[in-house]
């Protein structure tokens, strides 16, 4: 009985939160900072297709512009730095959860994976320590921008800080599950929190926070 109970809570909630990013739909898809143009705006972004299907309860609009968002800035053209490990990320999952913990705040969820493969790899034949870091800085940066469409504010920014622990090692083969959450949504500065997982045996591989902020427009 109390298991029936916790679904039908569930389900409620989900509703309720489908119900309140929804009502975001109608607003413009433009979300700029206070005073001034948005120094990356994710709707004028070019268009990136996806070669699969992003589950989770966020609009599919938010899904596109966070996706828009992570190959244009992120990841770059074809000779940018680490382009052909940006190129491989799928994402699987992108939510947006009230946290009753901290008093019903947005959390932003985006779920991630790749194969570790050959040119990935460090001399020990494992996973390179670089290479956890830019997919870090890539992935740890989606959650914020999601929140930020779904806030109507600009959740682009640039890194200021990473703290990266590295717990295991990754061999050729490993599928990397990518989990990156929202912390801190506000102003110019901005913190993710971010998890690298080997998806089949569940083991930590890396952990992460992250700071950004907004460049102030001198700086551009």
């Amino acid at each position: 009985m109390s298991s029936r109970l916790a679904v039908a809570s569930s389900s409620a909630s989900l509703a309720v939160l489908s119900a309140d990013v929804s009502s975001h739909e109608s607003l413009p898809s433009s979300s700029q900072p206070e005073g001034g143009k948005a120094w990356v705006d994710p709707a004028t972004l070019p268009s990136h297709h996806h070669p699969s299907f992003i589950g989770g309860n966020t609009p599919e609009y938010v899904k596109q512009l966070n996706y828009n968002t992570f190959m244009c800035y992120g990841v770059g053209e074809e000779d940018s730095f680490g382009y052909k490990v940006g190129k491989a990320v799928r994402f699987t999952e992108v939510n947006v959860n009230r946290k009753l913990e901290r008093q019903g705040r947005l959390e932003a969820t985006t779920i991630a994976e790749l194969e570790v493969t050959k040119h990935m790899l460090n001399g020990a034949g494992m996973l390179h320590g670089g290479c956890v870091a830019y997919l870090i800085d890539n992935c740890c940066s989606t959650p914020l921008v999601v929140l930020g469409l779904i806030q109507s504010v600009n959740g682009v920014g640039v890194t200021q800080s990473m703290n990266v622990l590295f717990h295991s090692p990754a061999p050729p083969g490993t599928r990397l599950q990518i989990v990156s959450m929202s912390i801190a949504l506000g102003g110019r500065v901005m913190s993710a929190r971010c998890e690298i997982l080997d998806k089949h045996s569940g083991r930590m591989i890396a952990s992460a926070f992250v700071s950004k902020m907004q460049p102030g427009s001198s700086k551009l």
